[in-house]
């Protein structure tokens, strides 16, 4: 359908009044902007600007800040006049000093930061901590209130705008997106997050497409597409697009307030639709597309080179301002031709038609506590994980599919809270085992469907598309503004988001220090379909690698979690969704795989993340010969049937089996708080015994997080090395030398008592891994004693089952 504006383009929706207030409003947050960027002193030119005014060095952007200053001042008047509940997404969030501006204009950032006064020297102080030592960066930030959006972050704007309305009834969204932003992937897929949007439930999300034609060097190739063209592209993806173009601010004000209100009016057609006449069936959701002079209001030329409307405005226009007389009297002119001193009084307080041109309280868009959604989490409603235990007879039997027991319990946990916990994955909820989440939901989906779909329904909760993109923004949103998911993916693809994963933890590690962002539920991953079980699908989909992505931020907010079967992985499941401002991963895999620990047994090593398990090792009256260290479910299997081998070969072997399920245990207490103490780790792995560790990446992880150990140069670390194939299960363990055999051989080479009497041992070892290549290249599959392969050493005095 083809809406068309209620007023014509000439109907003036602005009285001479309410112009003269706005167009006043966004003049001061230009000036407030530009003195961000600049000026360290002489906040409102009360004398000639000297080069002492003007800071050193000089960052920010100010291309794209006139503009996201220019719909900001719109925003609040239609909240005013409509009392909206509304945030604001930025996607050019490099513009940081205008939102900045925004917050110290509607009093928000005196309340938040009571040093930066509203006043003469809070104006001061505001100007010289921008992009300066011990101040505030130049990107929007978690410092800035009213924003959940990293200013780095080109491509998710969207993503976070639609997480941030899901399951918000009486929320706006309105999310700016750059048009240099537009042209990244991510962006381009999260315009399709309007086919999962149910208008009688959720909030909405007005994007604006900002087009000032201009990245850093380069034109952006929508601004540069011709209006058919460009209409074509946003009505395909589900929008009715409305246009603002020009430069004039008068014609531009009035023009944008006319076309604001006929989305907003839309808008609310389409809830009352909704949730009135019971029509959820998908809408066309209305856009605005602003077009506006890339640097508008700055100055036209600098030494004869086009500045406005040019790519040259991008960053800071001109950069000699404190060295170079000519460019201090350009800046000086053109902080001036905002009419400061109309703008603010003599105490540098904002003049009252300025001061009182936004809502109050929360409705303000920098107060919104929608973007500091600490204080609208609410715990959610869980169910005892103890419910859903596997019974394990007998360690190291069984063959269970961990993540499908684990989707039993998120199935209970999405019926306890169907309001505020949703569950993200793309394409892949069902092949990584937890369709169990489909009794309790649909998959969400508000487009066309057809009798043979699968859990399809507007109401749905399980999001998925296959965009890991758009996943991660989408939860990222759900979580900033006060609620709580799960992410599940295959683990080779989860580098996808490796960026927008780095961008969350360092939100999270910034927001730690700021008081008054109140924590937020965890970001929780589960990394399933793993290296170890992608054998049929090949090299392509191995990749442990995210692990030591993730351990690169600080311990403070990242944990990795290696539970090696369906009860340590529930215990660790209800673990993380119980969580708050970490990012939690969840390496578990989703095929048959042995069972080792009762419920009980697994709580308690969950809870020490790191133990000895007694029914496997043989020191209990010895210090170990050798200590056999395994981290992930293929890993702890191995290591077991190795420590079988070697329980059969030589009885008198002293062995100690250490398995770890936090693997930040590892680390020291100097680098983790979170880590083992010298003391405990030197009783697990001993001062000066090999330790034989098997682990689920990439080996030089492990020493990279005990390298400060007194025992480390005894480490010998086996795990992924780049070897892989289209193979057996087993075989991936060989070419790796992560299996069992080359486990065995290598606590032969280690044990300086073995080494007169192992040939023989040595030579089978040998000869079994010959024995496997041949038969997988005869037969196709494993040889049967490694695919039915379970524990079976006998137990020794304190080996009892484990229930």
């Amino acid at each position: 359908m083809n809406h068309t504006p209620a007023l014509s383009d000439t109907d003036d929706v602005l009285t001479p009044r309410e112009l003269k207030r706005i167009h006043a409003w966004w003049r001061a947050a230009n000036y407030l902007s530009v003195g961000q960027i600049y000026l360290m002193d002489n906040p409102l030119l009360r004398e000639p600007l000297l080069p002492e005014h003007v800071k050193p060095r000089l960052l920010g952007h100010w291309g794209t800040t006139p503009g996201l200053n220019f719909i900001y001042a719109h925003l609040n008047r239609a909240i005013i006049k409509r009392d909206l509940e509304m945030m604001y997404v930025m996607g050019p969030g490099h513009g940081g000093p205008g939102p900045v501006a925004a917050g110290w204009l509607e009093g928000t950032y005196s309340e938040t930061y009571p040093n930066i006064s509203q006043d003469l020297e809070g104006m001061k102080r505001l100007f010289k901590q921008f992009s300066f030592p011990g101040g505030i960066p130049s990107h929007v930030a978690p410092e800035t209130p009213g924003s959940i959006h990293e200013g780095g972050e080109l491509g998710y704007s969207l993503s976070h705008a639609y997480g941030a309305a899901f399951d918000n009834p009486d929320l706006i969204v309105a999310a700016v997106v750059g048009d240099g932003e537009a042209e990244t992937g991510p962006l381009a897929a999260s315009w399709h997050s309007n086919k999962f949007m149910n208008p009688a439930r959720d909030g909405a999300v007005l994007p604006i497409l900002h087009l000032n034609g201009y990245k850093i060097a380069n034109p952006t190739i929508l601004a540069r597409m011709d209006r058919d063209e460009l209409d074509a592209l946003l009505r395909g993806y589900g929008h009715t697009p409305y246009y603002v173009e020009g430069k004039d601010p008068e014609q531009m004000h009035q023009d944008f307030a006319r076309t604001l209100d006929v989305c907003l009016d839309e808008i609310r057609e389409i809830r009352r639709r909704a949730r009135e006449d019971g029509q959820i069936e998908r809408p066309r959701w209305p856009m605005l597309v602003l077009r506006s002079p890339k640097g508008w209001t700055g100055p036209a030329e600098v030494d004869g080179k086009k500045v406005e409307g040019s790519w040259r405005s991008h960053q800071v226009p001109f950069s000699a301002a404190r060295e170079n007389e000519s460019h201090r009297q350009i800046l000086e002119t053109w902080l001036r031709s905002y009419r400061p001193e109309e703008l603010f009084d003599e105490a540098g307080v904002p003049v009252e038609d300025i001061r009182t041109l936004h809502p109050t309280g929360p409705r303000r868009m920098s107060a919104t506590p929608h973007a500091n959604g600490g204080v609208l989490l609410r715990d959610l409603r869980m169910p005892d994980f103890r419910d859903y235990a596997v019974q394990v007879n007998e360690p190291g039997t069984g063959a269970v599919e961990a993540t499908r027991v684990l989707g039993q319990m998120l199935r209970d946990v999405m019926a306890a809270n169907m309001d505020n916990f949703r569950v993200f994955a793309p394409d892949e909820n069902n092949s990584n085992r937890l369709a169990a989440v489909l009794e309790a939901t649909d998959r969400t989906w508000n487009a066309h469907t057809v009798p043979e779909d699968d859990h399809l329904a507007p109401d749905g909760r399980l999001m998925e598309i296959l965009s890991e993109h758009t996943c991660q923004g989408w939860l990222e949103g759900y979580l900033l503004t006060g609620r709580h998911g799960f992410f599940s993916c295959y683990e080779a693809f989860i580098h996808v988001v490796d960026s927008m994963f780095n961008q969350h933890a360092k939100w999270l590690d910034t927001s730690n220090g700021i008081p008054w962002r109140r924590p937020v539920a965890s970001l929780n991953y589960l990394l399933t379909s793993h290296v170890w079980r992608q054998d049929h699908n090949g090299f392509s989909h191995q990749d442990p690698g995210f692990i030591d992505h993730v351990i690169n931020k600080k311990s403070e907010v990242i944990r990795v979690y290696l539970p090696p079967d369906a009860n340590t992985l529930l215990s660790v499941a209800d673990h993380c969704l119980r969580s708050r401002q970490y990012v939690n991963v969840i390496v578990a895999g989703k095929q048959p795989q042995m069972q080792y620990l009762g419920m009980a047994d697994a709580i308690v090593h969950c809870t020490k993340g790191i133990g000895i398990w007694d029914w496997a090792s043989t020191d209990t009256d010895d210090e170990p010969d050798v200590v056999m260290g395994c981290a992930g479910d293929v890993p702890t299997m191995e290591t077991l049937a190795a420590v079988e081998i070697l329980r059969s070969r030589f009885p008198d072997l002293s062995i100690r089996v250490v398995n770890v399920v936090d693997l930040l245990r590892l680390q020291d207490e100097a680098n983790n708080p979170h880590g083992l103490a010298d003391r405990e780790f030197d009783a697990l792995f001993t001062t000066d015994k090999p330790v034989i560790f098997a682990y689920h990446g990439y080996p030089w992880l492990i020493h990279r997080l005990t390298y400060r150990r007194t025992n480390h140069t005894n480490f010998h670390v086996h795990g992924y090395k780049e070897e892989g194939t289209t193979t057996t299960p087993f075989d991936m363990c060989v070419l790796n030398q992560i299996d069992r055999f080359n486990l065995t051989i290598d606590v032969i080479d280690r044990v300086p008592r073995l080494k007169d009497i192992s040939a023989h041992v040595r030579e089978e070892l040998k000869n079994k891994l010959i024995e496997h290549r041949q038969y997988i290249r005869t037969y196709g599959e494993d040889m049967p004693d490694i695919r039915n392969w379970q524990w079976t050493a006998a137990p020794g005095a304190a080996d009892q089952p484990h229930a």
